[in-house]
């Protein structure tokens, strides 16, 4: 297959066999019912003067010279637009998205492929050997291996695989990116690895507000406060809505004072109060790191109340393994699993279900105390409780195991989230 570093500096000629100049750009479009770029123009370079010209006047691309249906006079300039898509200025060289191998890789070449009259971009060349190619070093493909050309990653990708993404160069995003959004917020918050903060902050903007948050989870907090310093007020705020308080917590911990407080102003009054909450802790107290999103029933409900509770708020509670019991003034009384809850009848009550002998920490304990109780009775999470036995929240295990195992691995824990 041609390559689009075989075009580039391809001499162009007439009908008549003069030679115009040589290739210097491709244009291609995008169109959401095609999943590869069509190939719709050429840009010929004429000593200093630029010729863009349509493919339905190139009668032979690929070749020697590329030739033309008509004579130089009698073609009419292709008229560049804002969907144009510049293959060489665009595309080569820059990082790009793979969400098949859920990394960022940067373009060597463009494989392209020909359907009838029409030319597309089939695939993505990262491969060294695509790099040598761009160099005018293909001899060295043939004379070395081609592992040591292409490494041990792939070093072909389909178009269908990729997405570009915005940065300081001219380049345009495919959105809404529907591939980006199906990745899991770990893959995405790897990516976000990958990139410069600026690049991070571009790569941010094409997310929805519900997988941004999700991904910006996924990182420490003096990351997500630097990736979103350019946000504007209006995007934060419904991230912090959308996230957990205590992770929202977290964040605004990290912003300067100032933004902090303007930011919780303009948060609904529901989710800045559970936030407030939590910044009245230090931040490696159990107070600190805990989440007001849990589910608590009274011990004279029976199942199936317990379990209309919970569908009424699924979208608010982080964990639902396990179920707490208060009483009318909040002091916790018992605790049950979800696996109790769907083996017992509708008609069982809670009373029936929960164990009263509770383990608890205080608001004031440390994220080392939480991490204990954790790792010593075998916890998913544990309850945060204040002086009078009253439920504040719950220490989920990953947040407890911050400080005591490395993010990366913090993250691998098993979630039991709905």
């Amino acid at each position: 297959m041609p390559y689009l570093s075989d075009l580039i500096g391809r001499p162009v000629a007439d009908v008549d066999g003069q030679v115009m100049g040589n290739v210097a750009e491709v244009l291609a479009h995008i169109k959401t019912d095609i999943a590869h770029p069509r190939i719709i123009a050429l840009v010929i370079k004429r000593r200093k003067q630029l010729i863009p010209i349509s493919m339905e006047d190139v009668a032979v691309l690929i070749a020697p010279a590329v030739s033309l249906k008509k004579k130089r006079h009698h073609l009419l300039p292709y008229e560049p637009n804002a969907e144009d898509l510049y293959l060489v200025r665009d595309v080569l060289d820059k990082q790009i998205i793979d969400t098949n191998g859920i990394r960022v890789v940067r373009v060597n070449d463009l494989e392209l492929v020909r359907v009838g009259d029409i030319y597309y971009v089939a695939n993505v060349d990262i491969s060294g050997a695509g790099l040598a190619r761009r160099m005018g070093l293909s001899f060295l493909n043939r004379r070395l291996p081609p592992r040591t050309m292409r490494g041990s990653l792939p070093g072909i990708i389909s178009w269908e695989d990729v997405e570009l993404f915005a940065s300081d160069q001219p380049m345009r995003l495919k959105v809404p990116s529907e591939k980006l959004t199906e990745l899991h917020p770990a893959d995405l918050a790897e990516i976000l690895s990958d990139l410069s903060r600026q690049e991070g902050r571009d790569f941010l903007e094409t997310l929805d507000i519900e997988t941004l948050a999700d991904t910006l989870e996924e990182v420490e907090p003096d990351f997500q406060a630097s990736l979103l310093e350019g946000m504007s007020d209006e995007r934060v705020v419904d991230v912090l809505e959308e996230m957990e308080p205590d992770e929202a917590a977290d964040l605004l911990a990290e912003f300067p004072e100032e933004r902090s407080h303007e930011l919780l102003e303009l948060m609904e009054d529901e989710e800045a109060a559970d936030v407030r909450k939590l910044l009245e802790y230090p931040e490696d107290s159990a107070g600190g790191i805990m989440t007001t999103a849990y589910i608590a029933v009274q011990q004279q409900m029976t199942v199936e109340e317990v379990l209309q509770v919970m569908r009424a708020e699924a979208e608010e509670a982080e964990l639902f393994f396990y179920i707490y019991v208060t009483n009318e003034e909040d002091l916790l009384e018992g605790v049950f699993s979800l696996r109790e809850l769907v083996l017992a009848q509708p008609t069982t009550r809670v009373v029936d279900l929960m164990e009263t002998r509770v383990v608890t920490v205080n608001l004031e304990d440390s994220q080392d105390d939480c991490a204990q109780a954790v790792s010593k009775y075998d916890l998913i999470a544990v309850p945060v409780i204040d002086n009078e036995g009253r439920l504040c929240g719950i220490v989920t295990a990953d947040d407890a195991l911050d400080k005591i195992i490395p993010t990366a691995w913090k993250k691998r824990l098993p979630h039991f989230y709905t």
